[in-house]
């Protein structure tokens, strides 16, 4: 798509479904902290040769959005719905990575969401001291404990769950090429962020949290307890799985998602 110009400054919006009809329902793809929509590559793409409309953006102040990142996830949900408001996009499927799911869960109300998707999720989303005071002043050094935290073993050292592959190389390429203070404010802005289990209870739209089982950024038992929370949540635990889900299992979530939107598009499902 290219793109979009408001108030924040210029956002980039990827499109893979340029080809979709126009009134397909359409995903929402929100990335995680320190990154850009290329996290969501292989599931936006079979999402949209799927027949689903697929927007990918660079959330303001990363990847090849222009201006400064917003302070809060408040902020960053206000800047989205502006952008979808501008484009016409009502009812999308919201879909959320870390804290993009924080974002997600603000913007549901806002957008009228018909549902939701929370990756490697939860309610607290509190940042190891550590890690904030690392992003502050050595984004390299933090991309290297997020990288630590957020894969298996196996995977950091040996084999890739896709062949030809090396996820945490690119996985810390693409935090430490951040913009100057884009890490530490995202992560502040998790770390500060408390709303979520009350937006979490509010949203009666079909919702999923999917976690995997080896993630020691937001652990399984957390993004359990935030299904718990949503009225329709159903909890998908991806066994051998990190906290990189989009790269590590994207056919997996790919299968998730499509479920979601067969549920939202039934009769019964209703609007947040």
């Amino acid at each position: 798509m290219g793109w979009y110009q408001q108030a924040a400054g210029r956002l980039w919006i990827t499109d893979w479904s340029e080809t979709a009809a126009r009134a397909a329902p359409v995903f929402v793809l929100l990335h995680g902290a320190g990154m850009d929509h290329s996290v969501w590559a292989l599931v936006g793409r079979a999402l949209a040769a799927a027949g689903f409309r697929v927007l990918a953006p660079d959330l303001a102040g990363h990847g090849r959005s222009g201006g400064t990142p917003p302070q809060t996830i408040e902020d960053h949900a206000a800047v989205l719905a502006e952008v979808l408001a501008g484009l016409a996009v009502t009812r999308p499927l919201l879909v959320g990575h870390s804290m993009g799911s924080l974002i997600a869960l603000e913007l549901a109300p806002r957008t009228h969401a018909a549902g939701l998707a929370l990756v490697a999720a939860s309610a607290r989303m509190a940042v190891h001291p550590r890690l904030l005071q690392l992003a502050a002043r050595d984004v390299a050094a933090a991309a290297e404990l997020m990288v630590r935290w957020s894969f298996p073993a196996e995977v950091r050292f040996g084999g890739q769950p896709i062949p030809g592959t090396w996820l945490p190389a690119a996985t810390r390429t693409l935090i430490a090429r951040s913009g100057p203070q884009v890490l530490a404010a995202d992560l502040s802005a998790c770390d500060a962020y408390q709303d979520a289990a009350a937006r979490a209870r509010a949203l009666d739209v079909p919702a999923r949290v999917v976690a995997g089982a080896r993630d020691r950024m937001t652990p399984p038992r957390a993004g359990r307890e935030l299904a718990g929370l949503l009225p329709r949540g159903r909890f998908l635990l991806l066994e051998g799985c990190g906290h990189m889900i989009p790269l590590e299992r994207p056919a997996a979530l790919v299968q998730a998602l499509l479920a979601l939107a067969a549920e939202a598009a039934s009769p019964a499902a209703t609007g947040c």
